[in-house]
């Protein structure tokens, strides 16, 4: 079931090092939990084995992520964004309306519609998976998050790491942290950064950020249209079936012919929507949240910035009693500041080559794939009109 959608993990591992490979090899979904099987197969000495697996839940990868952010040893890294919770009650909800609505459908039209809202809701599951996935792989792949202690707990600790979901104090406290970077964005926002380079990503990340989010909306808004087609193709196919069953000779044949046409397309339909959910809009979700942590990732050396200016500040006006003390936090702030930059400027580098990268792949690949159902639609269309003529 997780074999197709392998080509989503491959969207973002650009690492040719084989060393430590982990993949979610199955999952389990549950009325209010998904339970990810997550597999690593590697040469490194630091595992105990080489290819062993863990059961874990959604919580966990969150508590892995919050520990690489808070680590202050990778303030210079993009942390892979961490994967949206499971939430299947927007598919749940729709297949109860669709029971709800049986006795005003035809039992073909109630079929028809309950296997697309089934295979909705599996594709939402399967995305769900990748993603996860997607957050294992970019840590697997990275030099430094790859060495991570917490990392190899996730990996090869065989019980459960009794992570729980934060409590409303927890959640209280996270807004006003949130608030709190809102407000180190509005006093850091007129600081002029000393490197050309990191002011011009500042620009551009900001920019690129509300883009993509735009474009993730228009994205939705399309492959929804794609999706209400099919639906509507399902209730014109029906609707021309039971018309098929006229007494009249000739006229059965022409409406089941011209059914089936619409059969046919709407499958068609929920192809070309499904494909540009997967190449396109997934892609451009992921990269608005990737966006997201590359300013983050700026946001915390603006604020090393500071610290070092501060810093600066304070040895020019050091006396010469406290000038020893001064000079040893303007030293370590020097230092902290350079560390992060030079790792920062690799990080904002790859992330672009990257993105580049990814989007080339996946927008030649989505081509294919509409040129394909293109064609495949006109065939349909041009066989329907010969079958009709000869009848």
């Amino acid at each position: 079931m997780l074999d197709d959608e392998k080509n989503r993990t491959q969207s973002v591992d650009l690492s040719s090092d084989s060393s430590l490979n982990v993949d979610i090899s199955d999952a389990l979904s549950e009325r209010d939990r998904v339970k990810f099987t997550v597999h690593t197969k590697t040469t490194l000495p630091d595992f105990k084995e080489s290819d062993f697996s863990v059961v874990r839940e959604h919580e966990e990868f969150v508590w892995l992520h919050d520990r690489c952010v808070e680590n202050e040893e990778y303030a210079g890294i993009i942390i892979p964004p961490a994967p949206p919770k499971p939430d299947f009650d927007v598919s749940r909800e729709k297949l109860q309306k669709l029971g709800e609505g049986e006795g005003n459908m035809t039992k073909e039209e109630f079929q028809k519609m309950k296997q697309e809202l089934e295979a909705e809701y599996l594709a939402t599951f399967k995305k769900t998976v990748a993603m996860h996935e997607v957050f294992l792989t970019r840590l697997a792949s990275h030099p430094s998050l790859r060495k991570d202690s917490n990392f190899k707990v996730f990996l090869e600790y065989k019980a459960e790491l009794n992570v729980r979901g934060k409590n409303k104090k927890e959640k209280l406290g996270g807004l006003f942290k949130g608030l709190a970077k809102g407000v180190d964005e509005v006093l850091l926002s007129g600081q002029k950064d000393v490197d050309e380079f990191f002011e011009s990503e500042k620009k551009f990340l900001v920019e690129y950020h509300n883009k993509l989010k735009d474009s993730v909306r228009k994205g939705d808004v399309m492959t929804r249209s794609h999706k209400n087609c099919a639906d509507v193709y399902i209730k014109i196919s029906t609707g021309i079936a039971s018309m098929g069953t006229s007494e009249y000779t000739g006229l059965d044949k022409f409406l089941n012919k011209t059914g089936d046409y619409f059969e046919r397309a709407r499958k068609l339909e929920g192809r070309v929507a499904s494909d540009e959910d997967l190449k396109m809009v997934d892609l451009l979700r992921y990269y608005m949240r990737d966006t997201e942590a590359a300013k983050n990732l700026l946001h915390r050396r603006a604020k090393c910035l500071a610290e070092y200016e501060n810093a600066n500040k304070a040895l020019d006006k050091a006396r010469m009693k406290n000038k020893e003390i001064a000079e040893s936090a303007q030293q370590n702030a020097s230092e902290k500041f350079e560390h992060m930059s030079e790792i920062a400027r690799q990080e904002l580098t790859d992330f672009k080559a990257r993105r580049v990268q990814q989007f080339r792949k996946n927008l030649t690949e989505l081509v294919e794939l509409e040129l394909k159902h293109a064609k495949a639609h006109h065939q349909l269309l041009k066989n329907t009109i010969a079958a009709l003529e000869e009848l």
